[in-house]
């Protein structure tokens, strides 16, 4: 009688917590993180009480983030922050659904950054980068060989240890008219952000994210698109950035640093003048986005200042969504004038959406050097157009027609600071490699 008391209180324990993982639908996933606070991502598939225990590596002394009860109107999602935390510790940490730890078959930990400024040297760290993150679903693509694949490039970039993710846009493909309804568009969220693939990246380290017009809305979406709303809604709930907006100015706008390096992260497309526009004053950032950028990048020191945004900067071609095309630009060439006239130096723009990678620098005898990275795409279709378009400032070796990522090392002392560029097939196999030295 003994032993079936037992079995039984065994058989209902397993079910119960069986139960409560049942529950988790996709995450954890670790979203910003300072010196003083990290923040840490959930959904669950119904309404459910959430929390996240967290604990330096080694110690027995638990912290506890905020609790949320997940709402339907919110995607399911949680946002939990960590705010008793110690700066330049490894923490590992549990979720917990109706106060039920759940057993995850992988580490869940995050680093925090290390105090350096008026002490020593900015230490080394690098990031890992990438655009066009396409999850096949038969149900809802096109015929014919599917447009997504190559998913285990998500464990290549983990294996490379990077201190934090930066997405660079379409990171969801809205399908069809997904974009017009607040269920579509979670459906898409939900399912792309559910696959095994994901797991040990997400949680592992910081993701940072922006917007483009597949997350944003239809193929070349722009500040006309009426559901706009619902669609950055979804981006805030399913991602983790510092801010969504920066003061007064709406969108998918956010700024963070990682020791010497400043991240401007911009939102192309809720300003965004329509590309067949005829008009002289067209935008693609809005008249107060550009401000803040302008005046960002003059007051930045940090060695190296990222303005991350959806299409490219720098190239040339007319084609597509290049900031050259459809007359935008006028607006591309002030920011241009306005980086050479304030000699602002070691700017990079962090670009994706062509799915092909290449590195275009514009060099001037008397002015800094402004360099455009394009990194482009995951796991979506690669394209072959690079190869025929001429962007007159692109680097020879650097264009790359397949599933890639790209991952950047910040390595020296504070006065020669210098970044080393990788980029790397979906199986973690270089493919080229620049150094460029702090001006």
């Amino acid at each position: 009688m003994k032993k079936i008391i037992i079995l039984t209180v065994t058989i209902l324990l397993f079910n119960s917590l069986f139960a409560q993982k049942s529950l988790l639908q996709s995450g954890p996933m670790l979203g910003y993180s300072t010196l003083h606070e990290v923040m840490l991502w959930v959904q669950t598939k119904k309404t459910a009480e959430v929390k996240i225990s967290y604990w330096i590596e080694g110690e027995t002394i638990k912290h506890w983030t905020n609790t949320i009860l997940t709402a339907k109107d919110d995607a399911f999602t949680a946002h939990l922050l960590a705010d008793e935390i110690i700066p330049g510790q490894k923490y590992n940490y549990s979720v917990y659904i109706n106060n039920k730890k759940i057993e995850l078959d992988y580490e869940t930990s995050f680093q925090t950054q290390k105090i350096w400024q008026y002490k020593t040297d900015p230490f080394d760290f690098k990031f890992a980068t990438g655009s066009g993150t396409y999850i096949s679903e038969t149900e809802f693509d096109r015929p014919g060989e599917p447009y997504g694949g190559g998913y285990e490039i998500f464990n290549s970039i983990a294996e490379k240890q990077p201190d934090f993710m930066l997405w660079l846009g379409d990171n969801v493909y809205l399908r069809q008219d997904e974009w017009n309804t607040w269920t579509g568009i979670v459906h898409r969220y939900t399912h792309d952000r559910s696959i095994p693939e994901l797991e040990k990246l997400l949680s592992s380290v910081p993701n940072y994210a922006i917007i483009d017009d597949h997350d944003f809305g239809p193929n070349d979406a722009d500040g006309s698109f009426w559901n706009k709303k619902l669609t950055e809604k979804a981006f805030e709930d399913f991602w983790a950035n510092p801010s969504y907006g920066v003061g007064d100015i709406n969108g998918a706008i956010t700024f963070f640093n990682w020791y010497d390096v400043d991240f401007f992260l911009l939102d192309n497309r809720y300003y965004r003048s329509p590309d067949w526009l005829i008009a002289d004053d067209k935008t693609m950032l809005g008249e107060e986005q550009l401000e803040w950028l302008k005046n960002s990048l003059v007051k930045s020191k940090a060695n190296f200042k990222f303005v991350v945004m959806g299409g490219q900067f720098l190239n040339t071609a007319k084609r597509y969504e290049t900031y050259s095309n459809y007359g935008f630009a006028s607006e591309r060439q002030e920011i241009i004038n306005f980086i050479q006239t304030q000699q602002i130096e070691n700017v990079i723009f962090l670009t994706g959406d062509r799915h092909h990678t290449e590195l275009s620098v514009l060099e001037s005898r008397n002015f800094p050097t402004i360099y455009d990275l394009t990194i482009s795409p995951l796991t979506s279709g690669a394209s072959n157009a690079g190869e025929t378009e001429n962007n007159e400032l692109r680097i020879d070796g650097t264009l790359v027609m397949e599933r890639n990522f790209g991952v950047l090392e910040f390595t020296g002392p504070y006065k020669e600071r210098k970044m080393i560029i990788r980029v790397y097939d979906t199986n973690g196999n270089e493919l080229w490699n620049k150094t460029i030295e702090k001006e």
